[in-house]
């Protein structure tokens, strides 16, 4: 069964790169939403597999994204990989800490991106 993921982030440029390259190597379907707000309503409707999320965002940062879609019963179970800058040791534990799945530093290889959700989330690919 193909994997379903959602992405958010606000800049749709590496919506689109992240979309064809997550397509190209594996053949996922992948859901855009440009903000928090946006994001939680489609992973409430669309039930993806993985939610790929971007940290920094205008208004609703992936933190706080995050923490909405922890405290929701039909999203609490999603598990949630943050696409960030923000590359520090640091960061990286504070954001393990509040319970997502991964973190994925950027830059990145949008191709390469299937392989590192699957090795994060223990998938076969």
């Amino acid at each position: 069964m193909t994997k379903r993921v959602l992405f958010i982030d606000d800049e749709e440029t590496i919506q689109k790169v992240v979309q064809f390259g997550i397509h190209m190597a594996v053949g996922w379907d992948v859901m855009t939403a440009s903000s928090g707000p946006t994001g939680i309503e489609t992973a409430q409707t669309e039930q993806p597999d993985v939610i790929l999320l971007d940290v920094m965002m205008p208004d609703m940062d992936g933190i706080a994204t995050f923490k909405a879609l922890q405290s929701h019963p039909e999203t609490e179970h999603i598990p949630v990989i943050f696409l960030t800058a923000k590359a520090q040791t640091s960061e990286k534990r504070q954001f393990n800490d509040l319970g997502v799945s991964g973190v994925i530093t950027k830059p990145f290889n949008s191709l390469d991106l299937p392989d590192q959700i699957a090795r994060i989330l223990h998938w076969q690919i």
